[in-house]
């Protein structure tokens, strides 16, 4: 038996953003635009304070801009630690009030569970790596791009593909449209970050518009947040199986796909597969 994506599907895009600012509006348009779903990670202590006169549309949101923003928008809203600091140099009660100080904010502003994240700045340890499991995160990402399709081995060090301003941008896009895995076994994952305020710095909102609009839409791709993601591996791997491989039961609440013996099953949730 080998995992198989969502719909039988063996490639899977999500993206990352950072910080909760309001060049997130914008890059949400683009993404809705082309079917394109991501994950906006906000440190819920540093909103904008809501009588705040903006100036200029730059920096970070009012809760209010948030919510209306991302609540109920099919993206998922994750941790990135209540004021976005360096978390291993804090004392472990500072991390543990970080993380959960974010994620009770978020939970009762977002009417979500908060049980993803993104580390501030992309720097983490061992030490830190431990309080988020404490704390109820399942995966936090990094910023060390691999530029390659893996799906990850350690979810709590969940390396991207690489930042949108990555020189090799729409040649990994063309690889990831174009290309395959060499096994039915391989299941490719692409994985874009970045912070949304830096294509108003670098005036360049062509490139995300350029890739959404080369990537998106396509029907071999399953488009999904890094939940989503998340939540159906570990679907897959909670499988329960007789020793034949005959007999195949889904205890989880998510549809499964899977390939064995050249033909592709899907085994329904909470339902028992014969085979």
């Amino acid at each position: 038996m080998y995992m198989k994506l969502k719909d039988g599907k063996s490639k899977v895009l999500t993206l990352s953003y950072d910080d909760g600012v309001v060049q997130d509006i914008r890059l949400i348009e683009i993404l809705n635009k082309y079917g394109i779903k991501a994950t906006f990670n906000i440190n819920s202590g540093q909103y904008l304070p809501e009588e705040t006169q903006r100036e200029k549309f730059y920096g970070r949101m009012k809760l209010s801009e948030a919510t209306d923003l991302y609540k109920n928008s099919g993206h998922e809203v994750a941790v990135h630690a209540f004021t976005h600091p360096f978390l291993e140099k804090l004392k472990t009660d500072e991390i543990l009030s970080e993380i959960l100080e974010d994620r009770k904010s978020i939970e009762k502003e977002y009417g979500t569970l908060a049980r993803g994240m993104a580390y501030p700045y992309g720097t983490y340890s061992n030490e830190v790596i431990e309080c988020l499991k404490k704390c109820g995160i399942c995966y936090s990402r990094t910023v060390r791009s691999t530029e390659s399709f893996r799906l990850p081995e350690n979810w709590l060090e969940l390396h991207p593909t690489c930042h949108h301003n990555n020189p090799k941008l729409m040649d990994l896009a063309k690889k990831f449209v174009e290309e395959k895995g060499r096994y039915i076994s391989d299941n490719w994952m692409f994985y874009l970050w970045g912070h949304s305020y830096e294509f108003d710095n670098n005036d360049n909102w062509e490139v995300i518009e350029k890739f959404a609009e080369y990537i998106g839409g396509r029907d071999d791709v399953w488009y999904a947040t890094n939940i989503e993601i998340y939540d159906y591996v570990k679907a897959y791997e909670n499988l329960q199986t007789s020793v034949d491989k005959k007999i195949i039961h889904n205890p989880s609440m998510i549809d499964v796909w899977f390939f064995h013996q050249n033909k592709t099953y899907c085994v329904k949730a909470g339902q028992t597969l014969y085979l």
